[in-house]
């Protein structure tokens, strides 16, 4: 009766132990959130404490109480057991050192963005708790993993024999890992240099998007068409690139038109303002409209708007470009770009030859009444090769004859 009491008292013991504690807890912590929770949402996050906090809990009972089952099989293989106990009480501090962690660092960056009304200090220091959370999860796991190994007597007598050559395994480590730890090392400078940070709106490889992760190895760029760029924190110390939140989210957009010469740049920008007044993307700041260009054949016309971010001033770009070129379409077609194919208007005759006849090949009537007349070219005959031959003078004597 004894050899079947004992292992119930010590394993139900354990386990109701452990669920009593981990709602006692629970209960304590929901009620001090209830209490507190327009302060600090600390208490609230410690909850999420709760399971880890019960297998330390299970795992310590067991591994101090298991011998005192008295079952053979435990006895057996007493020494497996409580390693593996043990493995299972390290896995759990470490999970529950990094909860508790996470808990703390989410609550003191919550109190500080609700007393903050800057964007900009919010996204530093959200970027700031992001890879300091990182670096003790890194930390955390790293003593956790040694704290196990050390637990297998074969460990111990590797890492005694492995101090001698420590160094030369640093040399060798240092060179095999020479990008990754320059990696690590500009993370910490994007960190807490303050470069990039999440949420900035960036500008990479011709690529433009937001920065939705930063680690301590890579940084990742959601672009407008929600594709995902992962690229090495390092291209950001060494390369130039755009970040257009620096300094402030607000930004100036600019919207290109090719026009024909005529195009009425008055009423066109008195266009753009009443547009940008019934726009909710333009936050007011500035406009303008002007032709910033001339060719041969277009005026390159201008139109500045502002917008409070990216986003924003994406959408009114587009809004402009596209508003600006229907109206000219209804409204003054002619001020669009073409190609001409006729003469000026208010010419009726273009430079004429010593011969008196045009380039496009009609000619021109000397005398009273014609000084003006044109008439149409003779064609490639006979009489034009005679006339090419023998020069004016046999052109006169036909304009003579046709006068006749």
């Amino acid at each position: 009766m004894e050899n079947v009491l004992r292992p119930l008292i010590v394993l139900g013991g354990s386990i109701l132990l452990t669920l009593l504690v981990g709602w006692l807890s629970d209960l304590l912590l929901r009620r001090a959130d209830e209490r507190h929770h327009t302060r600090t949402p600390l208490w609230g996050l410690l909850r999420r404490c709760r399971i880890p906090v019960q297998l330390v809990l299970l795992s310590a009972l067991l591994r101090g109480a298991y011998r005192q089952t008295a079952w053979r099989i435990i006895q057996d293989h007493a020494a497996g057991i409580g390693r593996a106990l043990t493995l299972v009480l390290i896995g759990a501090s470490a999970w529950l050192v990094v909860r508790i962690a996470s808990a703390v660092v989410e609550a003191t960056y919550t109190r500080y963005a609700a007393a903050t009304r800057n964007a900009d200090r919010r996204r530093r220091v959200r970027t700031q708790v992001t890879l300091i959370m990182r670096i003790v999860t890194a930390v955390v796991a790293v003593v956790a993993t040694a704290a196990m190994l050390l637990t297998f007597p074969d460990f111990r007598a590797v890492g005694t024999s492995m101090l001698a050559s420590a160094g030369i395994l640093g040399i060798v480590a240092g060179v095999a890992a020479q990008s990754t730890l320059s990696n690590v090392f500009a993370g910490f400078q994007i960190a807490f240099g303050d470069m990039v940070r999440i949420g900035d709106t960036v500008v990479v490889d011709g690529e433009w998007g937001t920065v939705e992760e930063v680690t301590l190895t890579f940084l990742t760029v959601r672009t407008w068409d929600e594709r995902r760029i992962t690229m090495p924190v390092s291209y950001f110390t060494s390369k130039p690139f755009e970040n257009w939140s620096r300094g402030g989210a607000q930004i100036t957009g600019t919207v290109y038109f090719h026009l024909d010469h005529a195009a009425p740049v008055p009423l066109m920008r008195e266009r753009l303002h009443r547009l940008l007044q019934e726009s909710p993307e333009w936050d007011g700041r500035s406009w303008s409209l002007a032709v910033t260009d001339t060719t041969p054949s277009t005026v390159v016309v201008r139109a500045v708007v502002t917008a409070r971010n990216a986003d924003d001033v994406w959408t009114l770009r587009c809004a402009v470009r596209e508003q600006l070129v229907a109206w000219l379409t209804e409204h003054h077609p002619y001020a669009l770009p073409r190609v001409a194919t006729t003469a000026a208007p208010g010419r009726t005759d273009g430079p004429a030859r010593l011969d008196g006849v045009r380039p496009d090949g009609a000619e021109r009537a000397d005398g009273p009444g014609g000084a003006d007349r044109e008439r149409p070219d003779l064609g490639r005959g006979p009489e034009r090769d005679r006339r090419t031959e023998h020069g004016p003078t046999l052109e006169r004597d036909r304009v003579r004859r046709a006068r006749r």
